[in-house]
């Protein structure tokens, strides 16, 4: 179900059940984490994940789950979030492509990714009004902080779901695209972040996850930036980039 594909240093992670709409059992998070696991060994300097057929995915899969005898901590405490917690610390840029169904673990995917480039088609919004359920994976976090309280609670009680127009337009993912287009503006962008200087921008990855999980004020970041300026003074790629501003040339970076 999860396959795994590394092209000039970019790693592209597909979920492959279509017919189920990519939605994850325990064995296909155990696939998501030895991707991720494979990919950061090989070196790869960005990362495209992405589902295979109409959605994204469309969360758990529920169809073999009997409620009275659920492990939900066992699956979302012991599998999905450890998960989640890899994806984000992914020591290079991360990309993710949305369209379809974006629900439940498949949004806490999409969370756990540095940019998301999303469909038309997209559907992203709380759908367990119909199980008796939560959201979960993030989303709570993720809704509340770009949405608002007022929305977030209108989003979980109606289930009503947004597109991925309106999930753009409202501040929650990157970019918006044509169906037919989102695929490769996603892969062009990985290829051309995995040509850059890799190494700078995991520092800025690294210093937005502290400023956002720490809530550091502005002078605390600023000391934070200018520590990851120092430190990639020592990098080849700092070095490159000032040489080839002076001798106006295209920059050559390499990661270090």
């Amino acid at each position: 179900m999860i396959e795994l594909t590394i092209h000039d240093g970019v790693a592209t992670v597909v979920l492959n059940a279509p017919a189920k709409l990519n939605a994850l059992d325990e064995q296909a998070l155990h696939g998501l984490d030895v991707a991720y696991e494979e990919a950061e060994s090989a070196g790869v300097r960005a990362l495209v994940l992405r589902g295979q057929g109409r959605a994204f995915c469309a969360g758990r899969d529920i169809s073999d789950i009997d409620p009275r005898d659920d492990d939900v901590m066992g699956y979302l405490g012991g599998l999905v979030t450890p998960l989640l917690q890899r994806m984000s610390r992914f020591p290079a840029p991360t990309f993710a492509v949305a369209h379809g169904a974006c629900l439940g673990v498949g949004l806490g995917l999409l969370i756990a990714t540095d940019v998301v480039y999303v469909a038309e088609s997209a559907k992203i919004g709380s759908p367990f009004a119909a199980l008796g359920a939560t959201l979960d994976s993030g989303g709570h976090s993720l809704f509340l902080e770009r949405l608002g309280a007022h929305k977030t609670l209108d989003l979980i009680y109606t289930g009503r779901l947004m597109n991925g127009t309106e999930a753009v337009a409202s501040g929650l993912f990157s970019r918006v695209f044509p169906d037919d287009e989102v695929v490769e503006a996603t892969t062009d962008a990985a290829a051309a972040a995995a040509r850059g200087a890799t190494a700078a921008f995991v520092a800025s990855k690294q210093l937005i996850a502290r400023i956002r999980e720490e809530r550091l004020a502005l002078w605390e970041s600023v000391d934070i930036e200018n520590a990851a300026q120092a430190a990639l003074c020592d990098t080849e790629d700092y070095r490159e980039g000032f040489a080839a501003f002076q001798e106006k040339r295209r920059p050559e970076f390499t990661g270090r």
